[in-house]
């Protein structure tokens, strides 16, 4: 399975709020170069981001990733999509920490087409997720630092 998992320092709602802007995603996600528009009600479940995937050094491909269930600050699962390769789910759950964080986990799984290759797809995602997780918390502590900075 590829299922990747990070603590972070910030609550719950922060770490949430970056998942739910799709905005953010160019800054952490590895692979995702720009967001090209987001549906009005973002990120009820049947809405779409539409965004550009980066394949190999300048190649993009345009798509969109639809939300499928939201329950914030806890969840978020969403179908992403990135032609012509197929097809995922990915589900972040989102657990408080005691010590006022987020365990951050997500869980990304084949579907369609490609469902068949998890076995031999699962340690790339989970070493893309990783890495990605990595950056949304260095994007997060970064944001933390530049609203210090402000006030």
């Amino acid at each position: 399975m590829a299922v990747t998992q990070k603590s972070m320092s910030h609550p719950r709602d922060v770490v949430f709020a970056a998942l739910a802007t799709p905005e953010t995603y160019p800054s952490w996600l590895l692979g995702c170069k720009d967001i090209r528009s987001v549906d009005e009600g973002w990120p009820a479940p049947g809405t779409r981001f539409h965004h550009r995937v980066g394949l190999v050094g300048p190649l993009t491909v345009a798509d969109s990733t639809k939300a499928l269930e939201t329950e914030a600050p806890g969840l978020l699962a969403l179908e992403v999509r990135a032609r012509p390769f197929g097809r995922g789910r990915v589900t972040f759950t989102l657990q408080a920490t005691s010590e006022g964080g987020t365990l951050l986990t997500v869980d990304e799984v084949p579907i369609g087409l490609l469902a068949p290759l998890r076995p031999v797809l699962d340690p790339v995602t989970a070493h893309r997720n990783e890495k990605s997780l990595a950056d949304l918390a260095d994007f997060l502590d970064g944001d933390r630092a530049l609203a210090e900075n402000k006030s």
